[in-house]
């Protein structure tokens, strides 16, 4: 018969749901998103309704499109009642992994009607470089 100790046995599984919190909570205030692609640029519309364009901030890394910010509150607790509330307040960050043929420097983006779109051009189809490779007698 094996005995299990208090500290593997119970307590682990008393804490499993709140063991990945941080991140499902992250998961659950990071913007809404979608991407496409045709044959000349890869597009990625982010929903992020209430977001002011100072509180974006978009970069491109080692491959990777990043996406950081904030959505404020902008309401007033004085003298109200508040029965409920369902809008989400926070930071936010959304990365997306390029495709081989997307340009790094071919990023460009506009925030309309509380979407993001992040348009990055594709790189030119070029015919792959050969080169004859020569054979050294031994």
């Amino acid at each position: 018969m094996v005995e299990k100790s208090h500290t593997s046995g119970f307590w682990p599984s008393l804490y499993d749901p709140l063991r990945h919190m941080g991140a499902r909570l992250a998961e659950w205030i990071a913007p809404a998103a979608e991407a496409s692609g045709n044959d000349k640029h890869y597009t990625i519309s982010v929903e992020l309704p209430g977001v002011a364009e100072e509180d974006i901030d978009l970069s491109v890394e080692d491959g990777v499109v990043t996406l950081k910010g904030e959505k404020k509150t902008e309401r007033e607790e004085s003298g109200d009642t508040w029965f409920f509330c369902e809008r989400q307040y926070g930071s936010f960050s959304r990365s997306f992994r390029l495709p081989p043929d997307a340009d790094p420097k071919g990023v460009s983006a506009e925030l309309k009607d509380g979407v993001l779109t992040v348009s990055i051009a594709k790189r030119s189809q070029q015919a792959p470089e050969t080169a004859k490779v020569k054979i050294a007698r031994g």
